[in-house]
């Protein structure tokens, strides 16, 4: 490939990451802030049913919203990889690993709130299962939910972090909004595990809203790749050099 080609690919993959950043953002904020706010109470198992057992048109809105995150955040992933390749491949396929894992947790997450919709809304055609049984799946499903929120965070987190590395090192973008990205990516990493290891933790970490930074991080990346793009660089692998 000559490197003119490898120049407009970049271009048009700076620009479809723009466009992603800003469209999983908007989505994942969308299921965080307002589905899971309107369905999901802390420590109170039985209102969250009863919300679910009310609220199956917004759990299911809630359900699309999430896939459409993923498949946004699967898509972002390749348009980085693009990008960044030329500065390290093997640090740029480990973030998109890490990403995809993420991906693949979020998946599961959401097939496990469908379960969780089929069991408070099919009680009746559940033959063979107590309402009782019920009542007991029900809580641990909604608990596995958060559970997998968080390691999927962690997953998004590291791969968050390598690709800031990446974009650190390239220059591509301006080195001080890589290093708030690198900081901010840091906080999806410690603030999971920390509620693991802390017991008590989770409390304070709601109230402390760790995500934001790395909310304003993808924002500014997001509109920086869509109106200015990349930067010029030295980095060019030998891919790009005609033979």
């Amino acid at each position: 490939m000559t490197s003119t080609y490898m120049d407009h690919l970049e271009r048009k993959a700076a620009r479809l990451a723009g466009i992603t950043y800003l469209l999983t953002i908007a989505t994942a904020n969308f299921g965080d802030f307002y589905v899971r706010r309107q369905l999901f109470i802390p420590d109170d198992f039985a209102q969250v049913i009863k919300n679910i057992a009310a609220s199956s048109a917004l759990v299911r809105a809630g359900i699309a919203n999430d896939l459409v995150t993923i498949a946004g955040s699967a898509i972002l992933s390749a348009a980085l990889y693009v990008i960044l390749k030329p500065v390290n491949k093997n640090a740029a396929l480990v973030a998109v690993f890490w990403w995809l894992l993420e991906c693949a947790i979020a998946t599961v997450v959401t097939l496990n709130t469908l379960a969780v919709l089929f069991l408070v809304n099919g009680r009746g055609s559940l033959h063979g299962v107590s309402n009782v049984q019920l009542d007991t799946l029900a809580p641990v499903l909604i608990s596995v939910d958060r559970a997998g929120n968080r390691i999927a965070a962690i997953f998004f987190g590291m791969g968050s972090l390598m690709f800031c590395y990446l974009w650190f090192k390239s220059r591509f973008i301006p080195r001080v909004l890589a290093a708030w990205g690198v900081f901010a990516s840091l906080l999806p990493i410690l603030a999971p595990l920390a509620t693991v290891m802390v017991p008590g933790f989770d409390v304070p970490l709601r109230r402390a809203r760790s995500g934001i930074p790395i909310i304003i991080f993808e924002v500014l990346l997001g509109f920086w790749l869509l109106l200015q793009g990349v930067r010029g660089t030295e980095f060019k692998s030998a891919e790009w050099v005609d033979s």
